[in-house]
């Protein structure tokens, strides 16, 4: 006979069962990944770029001589690597588990605004304190240069977005974080700039003087060089990383220089974006035709999309499509002004680096999407351009936040311009699939918020916003 204990396992079996056979992975809205399946490793594509066909040029130029004194050996050891995987310690798991593993959403209103057979998926990266993609890197960064014996960081940013990450990461580790913040965006979006100070950073408009510059001990000779030929400079991200970069050669204290994206090691830290989506189409049996990615840097867009690269560079997915978005303004990829070695930043100070580019020298229009107003891009994603194993699409500013409304008056949520453009490009998939029938899977790596960026939306509703 039967106790009523095994007659309560018994039941629980059925209803299991029975909820087993109605499951339909497909119908699935929100993917989220148990935190015991966190990745433990990066994947670093140095190891699997050459079956494109060609491997990455070297940097060169003397700017190489300044590595080893703004970088420190964890970080320059792994930027060197060709190992496959680089594992992630476990002090540092333990920080990412502050907002990771994020979730994989299903943006089946959006499908439904657009009357698409495709079934439409995008990962969560706003989920984070800073609410972008960046701390993946961030927090990584701050952690091999304290465990390095510096005790601090000093850094660029576009829209504020890296700056406010990495602040947020100097908070968590013990580090000082010193932000140069490009000029137009500093006064665009006061909001990061009140972000990283509350996170106990320092940050200044680059590029300025005193009394402009509140720190004079964050003072620097090429800011007053760009000023004097230009005093209403709006700033690039190019001139502040010369700022940044001659700040941490002066060695106030033990400090370093960080980089928000283009570096293979940054690259890497971004992939546990994308090495969580592939375990989480797998729990709904889905894998994507297509995705999506805005690029400035290149960061958030290789980082979602290299993990699925490496599939299509091994043959098993030969027919995957990946597509990065960028802004019409900064054509990089779209209009480059040469492929070949140039500055990572306006000074020269930097080794020279393969990529498409604008010239270092390129002052970008002051639209909104201020982390896609670089001028170069990551070489391991020229490489793939290059080859064609990857596309790139234009968007202009104006499309951008067509998108986004739409977007958030179906999905709910307002995205940052930057990964507006990523959006922009899947809609126009989205609609192109309408007409010819096919039910591809479309992926989105949705980097980051737009809760501080309401000006550029405003501009859009009231139709005062640039067409740039």
């Amino acid at each position: 006979m039967e106790s009523k204990e095994e007659k309560r396992i018994e039941k629980a079996k059925q209803v299991f069962e029975s909820a087993k056979e109605k499951f339909e992975p497909k119908s699935v809205i929100r993917v989220d990944l148990p935190e015991d399946e966190l990745p433990t490793s990066w994947y670093n594509i140095n190891a699997d770029l050459h079956k494109c066909g060609m491997k990455t040029p070297f940097p060169t130029g003397p700017g190489l001589a300044i590595l080893p004194k703004i970088f420190p050996p964890s970080l320059l050891a792994q930027e060197l690597s060709h190992d496959r995987w680089i594992k992630i310690p476990d002090e540092l798991l333990e920080y990412y588990k502050i907002w990771r593993p994020t979730p994989l959403h299903r943006a089946k209103r959006l499908e439904e605004f657009l009357k698409t057979p495709c079934r439409i998926y995008y990962k969560q990266e706003y989920v984070s304190p800073p609410g972008s993609h960046k701390p993946n890197t961030a927090i990584a960064q701050a952690y091999f240069n304290k465990k390095d014996g510096y005790e601090g960081l000093a850094t660029e940013t576009g829209a504020g977005q890296w700056g406010s990450a990495l602040s947020f990461s100097g908070a968590l580790t013990g580090l000082k974080v010193d932000v140069f913040m490009v000029r137009v965006s500093y006064y665009q979006k006061p909001g990061r700039r009140v972000l990283m100070e509350s996170w106990g950073a320092r940050c200044v408009p680059s590029p300025s003087v005193p009394p402009e510059r509140v720190y004079p001990d964050m003072a620097t000779e090429f800011a007053k060089k760009v000023l004097e030929k230009d005093p209403d400079s709006p700033g690039s991200l190019g001139i502040a990383i010369s700022e940044a970069i001659e700040h941490a050669l002066k060695k106030p204290y033990p400090i370093n220089y960080s980089l928000g994206s283009v570096l293979n090691h940054v690259l890497m830290h971004q992939t546990i974006i994308g090495l969580e989506a592939k375990k989480q189409f797998e729990l709904i049996d889905e894998y994507p035709d297509v995705l999506f990615g805005c690029t400035g840097g290149g960061s958030n867009y290789s980082g979602f999309t290299f993990p699925f690269t490496q599939d299509k560079l091994d043959g098993k997915k030969p027919d995957l499509r990946f597509v990065a978005a960028e802004a019409e303004s900064c054509p990089r990829y779209t209009k480059p002004k040469y492929i070949g070695y140039d500055y990572g930043d306006t000074a020269g100070m930097t080794p020279m680096i393969w990529m498409y580019t604008l010239g270092h020298d390129f002052v970008p229009p002051r639209i909104h999407a201020g982390g896609l107003r670089y001028h170069g891009n990551a070489p391991q994603l020229c490489t793939l351009v290059y080859k064609k194993v990857h596309e790139v699409v234009a968007i202009p500013q104006t499309e951008i936040f067509q998108a986004g409304q739409i977007l958030s008056q179906t999905e709910g949520f307002l995205s940052a311009p930057e990964t507006l453009h990523a959006w922009a490009a899947l809609i126009r998939e989205a609609r192109r699939c309408k007409e010819t029938g096919e039910k591809k899977v479309l992926a989105l790596n949705d980097s980051g918020h737009g809760w501080l960026d309401v000006r550029g939306y405003d501009e859009f509703l009231k139709k005062k916003l640039e067409v740039a």
